[in-house]
């Protein structure tokens, strides 16, 4: 039995993006966002190839939606007091040294492949939303 317990007499908190118009976010992918995401997505992992640029390079995999179509990553939902639980540091560690390295690359790789179809945009763009987890365990 989990001790999570949601109060659903509480109003939720809901993040309200402030983005540009679609047409706008198809023009920006069509003539920057989808040579800039594979550059970004090159040098973030060039980046977690020294343990210094690990925290450079997740911070650009995060902002990948937003380099690829001034995208900005999915809402936060939640109730007043309450966070994702996340993993303990150590086996988010783990999980990174040994999996979620070439896991990410992999899922990237195909969020990226997805996007330049046009018509898989959307499903693109909610691989690249979960990059994070897949990488680091990362939870919202």
């Amino acid at each position: 039995m989990s001790n999570y317990h949601v109060n659903l007499s509480e109003q939720p908190t809901i993040v309200v993006r402030n983005q540009p118009g679609c047409l706008i976010q198809i023009l920006y992918f069509a003539f920057i966002g989808w040579w800039l995401g594979a550059l970004a997505i090159t040098l973030a992992y060039l980046l977690m190839l020294t343990i210094l640029g690990i925290p450079l390079g997740i911070m650009i995999i995060n902002r990948i939606p937003y380099l690829i179509a001034l995208r900005e990553t999915a809402p936060i939902i939640s109730y007043a007091g309450e966070r994702p639980g996340q993993q303990p540091f150590g086996l988010r560690a783990i999980w990174f040294a040994f999996i979620g390295w070439w896991a990410a690359a992999l899922w990237l790789s195909a969020a990226y492949a997805i996007a330049l179809t046009i018509i898989g945009l959307p499903i693109g763009f909610w691989m690249f939303d979960r990059a994070p987890a897949v990488l680091t365990l990362h939870q919202g």
